[in-house]
Formats: C-alpha cells, structure tokens, sequence
C-alpha cells in the first residue's frame, strides 16, 4: 500500500488532502490490477472504477496523464519508501547483536526478507511479467528495490564479530543468499505454492544453516 504522512493535523485544506487520499487511492488499486491482470490488460476505465471514481468519466487524468504514468509513480513511491525501510530493519537487527545468538539473529535477518518481499508482491509480480518494456522502469525497481535488499545482507553479514575474520566474497553471498529469499516468495506468487514444497520456517531454518556454514574455521581464526 502505498503511504504518505497525515494530512489531518498537518494543516493540509481539506480538497488538498482528498486530492492526495484519491491519488493514493488509483495508485493502490492500479498496482493491484496491474498484478492481477497484467499492465496491457487492465484499462484507464477499470482502475477509475477500482479506485471509487466514474468510469470513463476522466477522474484519473485529473492526478495522472496516463496509466503510464500512474505505474512510474506506484514503482518510484515504492522505491523511496524501501529505503528508509531497510535502514529501519539494519537498525533493529544490529540492535539484537548483544542479546542475541548468532543464528537467532540470522534467522531475522532472513525473515525480514521474506517480509519485504511478500510486501511488495504486486510489485515483483508486475515486475517480471510487464516491465521488459519499460526498462526505465526496471532501472528504478533493480536501484531502489532490489539492490538496496542485497546491500542490506552485505552490511549486515560485515557488522558481525563472529564473520569479521572470514574470507567470504559478501557481494556474491548476498547475491545467493538474497536471490534465495527473492526467488522463494516468487515461486510462491506465481505458482501458489511453496518452492520444493518447503514451508517458511523450514526455508528459513536451511537459509540459516547455510549462513552459519560462512564461519571461519579456527584454523582460519588463528591463522
């Protein structure tokens, strides 16, 4: 869902904060037909009727110019809000550091990943099925969604004691390690059911495992 500050006691007039409310409002709904149906089957009229305006009435081109536009805006909005969200999540996380084991805390590491992902998964599935043609916009999703996720696992896998002395390539353990989260709650958009049939709490108790397996050895540790 897309969200914006309260406009109740901000002092916004009231036509301006019902303006902002509609808009937020075609953005929602557009991106929710959008995954459902796909960008090209999903017409002007259909999200005016969505979003509670006239349809074919124009509503929409009183806040957008096009549908196009209206994507570029649900995906750059989504993108703004990911990182402060991950900044959030990096700063809770290394809040668990000294009152939580290793794999506790890898276990929410993984989990928040899982919960990013399942939130935007409108997003990822328009993402694979609609935006090849607007590489633009595969730009914005690659910079303000994707990459932020993986740069989250590299600082956060380098701000822990126990992997400080490891020899591990970070930038491609995130790539595997990240593409596994990615590719888990996608299998699950797309095919409905879970990837090799493994639940949440078994995927994430083998992502942890391998994790672990990134230790240095003590003969690495004393080397």
């Amino acid at each position: 869902m897309t969200t914006s500050p309260s406009t109740e006691d901000s002092g916004t007039p009231p036509a301006r904060a019902a303006a902002i409310h509609t808009r937020e409002r075609i953005i929602d709904e557009a991106l929710r037909l959008f995954a459902e149906r796909g960008y090209a089957a999903t017409s002007v009229a259909e999200i005016e009727a969505a979003s509670g305006l006239s349809p074919g009435a124009g509503g929409l081109y009183r806040h957008f110019k096009s549908k196009y536009e209206v994507l570029s805006a649900a995906i750059n909005e989504h993108a703004a809000r990911t990182s402060g969200q991950v900044a959030g999540s990096l700063a809770e996380l290394n809040a668990m550091e000294t009152s939580a084991d290793l794999e506790e805390r890898l276990s929410h590491l993984c989990r928040a990943g899982l919960a990013k992902v399942r939130e935007e998964s409108e997003l990822t599935r328009i993402f694979f099925r609609d935006l090849s043609q607007f590489p633009e916009l595969v730009a914005v999703v690659r910079r303000g969604l994707l990459q932020p996720m993986f740069d989250a696992i590299v600082t956060w896998f380098r701000a822990q004691p126990e992997y400080r002395s490891a020899d591990v390539d970070w930038q491609a353990v995130s790539a595997v390690l990240g593409g596994a989260v990615v590719q888990y709650r996608l299998f699950q958009e797309t095919v409905g059911e879970s990837l090799g049939h493994t639940e949440k709490e078994r995927f994430v108790a083998a992502w942890v495992r391998l994790a672990v397996g990134l230790l240095p050895t003590p003969a690495a540790v004393h080397s």
